[in-house]
């Protein structure tokens, strides 16, 4: 253990040196004034002084390096990790994953609140999170982000942090935005148009602002579309020593093939490679897994990498003075965005049962089979000439909010705050498939009447009249009309809903000999709601009357079932907080200023009980060069309505049984938990603020977190390889095999016993723990005479440790790909900016590099492949700033993303092997688009 600890701080050591060395390759972006800054961290006037660490990072700064989404653009930053965006690893297309979601830390979506102007904002997507891009962007004017608990300041969520998009509500005059951009593969072709505009009214009194824009990004629909697409990694092996995990490229499905594999009888491994034309079956190269080969016949999947959407935002604002002492205003937004992506092609013959006299089969081959004695036999496609199963979103958010606030009597103030929004989001699959109308058109038989080929089915129920027969026998064989019948668009509906009253009173009551001890009394109260909707009910089953093959009483009517449908659940939140901020010493030799920080918070939630949140933080001004702060916090994360009442979802999907040694298609069901409790969260941090004036120009902070979680909201998925093999190992006592059904219990190991159904829910049963240091540093210095700015952030996140009862505890710091539901990072994370500017023209460079990645964070995994290396990408702006008249300004500007075109390192994730083309080839965070430049232009009046 001594001997790890050592290693541990050397890595450290050596991490801080390094980034250190880079200070002078650190810019400082227009850091905004104090009185800004307080609004995110506190409720009470902390001036200059704050304990908790905060990165501000103005609106202008984010979009230079990176046009677009203020979303996409935050992730660049060190500090999150993880983060969901339309650069996405697909999957089966049942929910909706090209929405931007925060992560920081990495310990996931939910632990990172989000908020706008300070304030709350409702859930947007169906697992109950923050899609930040329901935020109208064209008036924020920064982005502030708390690194640290501030659960006794803003309540739930606030584990890992904040973040805090700040409106520019001042703004006067009109600005216009207009860009496109188109990926060096000539796809991805975006368009984004904005408009944007603020005036006084009433002699000053008043101030109104109002926004609209318009984006458009078609994304990138095929991973073939990309170099590294075309290779289909995947990790295949079993994690011994004897067969460990190895990254294999060009994986194919090895029992399956685009024009049909045929699996028993005397035809048997003869593959459709034309249409109705049976040729040998190819096989590739062994893998360790009998399912999965490196080239050959078999097939695989092509999801799309990049998610695209379409939105519509709309602002408006009015403020007003009604006094001198009253303050009030009134805001109003609405969003509309479209999103798709692609997951799978439909794959849904994994051996399915044909009739030997099927009349799309050759003759030939129908006297073989009938010579044989055989008079069915089982047939495995991949449908590549069919549409795709495809996820496409339509969210609309509404957000209505206004509040008073005013000064009182001996520099007290008060602040009333109300809220009312809603976020209604529709997910389609256009692509579905009726199970029972497929096995119905798969019986194809002669009509003795007409001759003609029709459903068997058709001939004795009358519900099958417009059955159109499906021929399977080759790769584009399937016709047109058929594919229509057995495909259905399924929808379900999510409606969330938030109301918010919020009350602030802050002021002075007492000074000490230091100065006035500030403090701020919130109340609170919130209600939110969640409803499902669904078109395709996961517990629906199909009819079987009159189909004698691929339909019994248990076949679920559609493969690729949506939500079940869950009628409204609410929850009410009753809050009260008070903070206070007391000076202990002001003017002295070794403090120019100490200050001392307390929060504290009482929350009631009616579905999940009471609990109490703090923070003491003290902030010490040594003199005017060097600052030291530090903080301790417990913080809480409420189960949401979806961890508490998720219906029964169910959805097929390829899996590995571990216990079998079997890779079949099987239903998995996700559900909610009603019992949870909110999870706990400690933090402790410190660091130090250093402005040397020995240097001018020059600022660092470095700060060191600690983040504690119990209690933890931990997804517990039957499928995942180690929950299987903590139930094997129990012998099927341990709680986690009911997480799974099979036949004949979980000692016998043949095909026979092979696992007929997983079931993934949450419950408070993990913890997990993580520390490092974040490292900012900035420098403004002038070059040949011109301005020259640099600004360096870094984190060194060595652990990521998630410990859950009766499973491996897995180290998830420096690992790709996060099984069960669990979050993964690079250790190290940086981002550079440099500026130049010289007269009206100025030159923007950015290089965001992550250390390198390893496979799994569980050490009793063996694994033979070399972990994926570091990798670093650069963006640069071009632009010409320019004057026209006295008072219009404006930018054009030429940007390229991935200057270099640097291609995703290769790497898998081996939980899903199966998902050959639409999971894994590269890592979350990386850049699978590839060089992506942009030309825009922008005007102020």
């Amino acid at each position: 253990m001594k001997n790890s600890t050592q290693k541990d701080w050397a890595i450290k050591s050596l991490g801080l040196v390094t980034a250190l060395a880079g200070v002078a390759h650190a810019q400082d972006s227009a850091t905004p004034p104090m009185t800004e800054v307080v609004v995110t961290g506190s409720r009470v006037s902390l001036g200059n002084q704050s304990p908790t660490p905060l990165t501000s990072v103005s609106t202008d700064d984010l979009l230079t390096t990176k046009p677009g989404s203020i979303s996409d653009a935050i992730n660049e930053l060190p500090i999150f990790s993880g983060s969901r965006g339309q650069n996405q690893n697909s999957g089966n297309g049942t929910t909706n994953n090209s929405g931007n979601l925060q992560n920081l830390r990495g310990l996931g979506f939910a632990r990172t609140l989000v908020l706008w102007d300070g304030h709350r904002l409702p859930a947007t997507t169906q697992d109950q999170l923050v899609d930040t891009d329901m935020i109208p962007q064209m008036l924020l004017k920064r982005v502030d982000i708390v690194t640290g608990g501030a659960s006794a300041v803003y309540g739930s969520d606030a584990v890992t942090g904040v973040v805090n998009f700040i409106t520019d509500t001042r703004f006067t005059g009109v600005k216009v935005q207009a860009s496109g951009g188109v990926s060096t593969y000539g796809d991805d072709k975006t368009a984004d148009l904005g408009i944007a505009g603020g005036t006084d009214l009433a002699d000053g009194r008043g101030h109104v602002i109002a926004s609209y824009q318009y984006r458009n990004d078609p994304g990138v629909l095929y991973r073939t579309d990309r170099p590294w697409g075309t290779h289909q990694w995947t990790a295949q092996g079993a994690g011994t020593v004897a067969n460990p995990y190895h990254l294999v490229d060009n994986t194919r499905i090895a029992t399956s093939s685009y024009g049909g594999l045929v699996r028993t009888g005397p035809l048997a491994g003869m593959n459709f490679t034309q249409d109705g034309v049976l040729s040998p079956f190819v096989h590739g190269s062994a893998t360790g897994n009998s399912t999965y080969e490196s080239g050959g016949d078999g097939a695989y999947y092509n999801g799309s990498i990049r998610g695209s959407m379409k939105s519509h935002q709309a602002f408006v604002r009015g403020d007003y003075d009604f006094t001198d002492s009253v303050h009030g205003y009134l805001e109003a937004s609405f969003t509309d965005n479209h999103t798709e992506n692609f997951g799978a092609y439909n794959a849904l013959l994994n051996g399915v049962t044909v009739s030997a006299s099927n009349p799309f089969l050759a003759q030939n081959y129908q006297s073989q089979l009938a010579a044989a004695g055989v008079t069915s036999f089982n047939v495995a496609r991949v449908f590549a000439d069919a549409p795709r199963i495809n996820t496409a979103s339509h969210s609309q958010q509404y957000f209505v909010s206004g509040g008073l606030n005013g000064d009182l009597a001996n520099g007290w103030k008060w602040d009333v705050f109300g809220t009312t929004s809603q976020a209604k989001l529709n997910t389609r699959n256009d692509n579905n498939w009726n199970a029972q109308k497929l096995a119905a058109s798969l019986d194809a038989v002669v009509n003795p009447t007409t001759g003609q080929i029709v459903c068997r089915a058709s001939l004795t129920n009358s519900a099958y009249s417009n059955c159109v027969p499906l021929n399977i026998f080759g790769p584009t064989a399937a016709s047109a009309a058929a594919l229509a019948y057995i495909t259905e668009a399924t929808t379900f509906d999510v409606t969330n809903t938030m109301d918010e009253v919020e009350g602030t009173l802050s002021g002075a009551p007492f000074s000490t000999w230091a100065g006035a001890v500030d403090v701020a009394l919130t109340g609170q109260w919130r209600r939110q709601t969640y409803a499902v909707g669904s078109s395709a009910v996961p517990t629906a089953k199909a009819d079987c009357t009159g189909i004698t093959y691929n339909c019994s009483s248990s076949t679920l009517l559609y493969v690729d079932s949506t939500l079940a449908t869950r009628s409204k659940v609410a929850q009410s939140v009753k809050e009260a907080a008070l903070e206070a901020d007391v000076p202990l010493l002001k003017g002295a030799a070794f403090a120019k200023d100490l200050h001392l920080n307390l929060a504290g918070r009482f929350t009631n939630y009616d579905t999940s009980g009471s609990a109490r949140t703090y923070k003491i933080g003290v902030d010490w001004d040594v003199n005017d060069q060097l600052k030291l702060r530090a903080s301790s916090s417990r913080d809480i994360r409420a189960p949401n309505l979806n961890d508490l009442f998720a219906p029964a979802t169910t959805n097929a999907g390829s899996y590995t049984d571990t216990l079998t040694g079997t890779s079949n298609t099987v239903p998995v069901t996700v559900v909610g938990n009603p019992n949870l409790k909110p999870e706990v969260g400690k933090t402790i941090a410190a660091g130090f603020v250093i402005k040397p004036k020995a240097l001018p120009g020059f600022s660092a902070s470095l700060d060191y977190f600690n983040i504690d979680v119990t209690d933890a909201i931990t997804n517990i998925q039957g499928t995942n390889p180690s929950v299987q093999a903590a139930c094997y190992a129990s012998g099927g006592t341990s709680p986690y095999c009911a997480l799974q059904t099979r036949p004949l219990g979980f000692t016998n190991t043949s095909a026979a016993n092979a696992v007929t159904s997983f079931t993934s829910t949450v419950i408070n049963i993990g913890s997990m723990r993580t520390r490092g240091f974040d490292l900012e540093a900035a420098y403004r210095t002038q070059l040949a005479g011109n301005p020259f700015n640099l600004r360096l952030l870094t984190t060194y996140q060595p652990h990521i440790i998630y410990e859950t009862p009766g499973l491996q505890t897995v180290d998830m710091g420096g690992v790709a790909y996060g099984p069960n539901g669990l979050q993964a990072s690079a250790k190290i994370r940086s981002t550079l900016l440099a500026s130049y500017k010289v007269r009206d023209y100025s030159i923007d460079v950015s290089e965001r590099w992550r250390s390198n990645l390893s496979y799994s964070g569980d050490p009793t995994v063996v694994v033979s492949s070399p972990n994926a290396p570091a990798v670093a990408y650069t963006n640069l702006n071009l632009a010409w700033n320019f004057r026209y008249g006295s008072q219009a300004s404006g930018q054009l500007y030429f940007n390229v993303q991935n200057l270099f075109n640097r291609q995703p390192p290769a790497i898998a994730f081996i939980a899903g092997n199966g998902a050959v083309g639409t999971f894994s080839g590269f890592a979350q965070g990386d850049d699978p688009t590839g060089r992506y430049l942009s030309v825009g232009l922008r005007v102020k009046m």
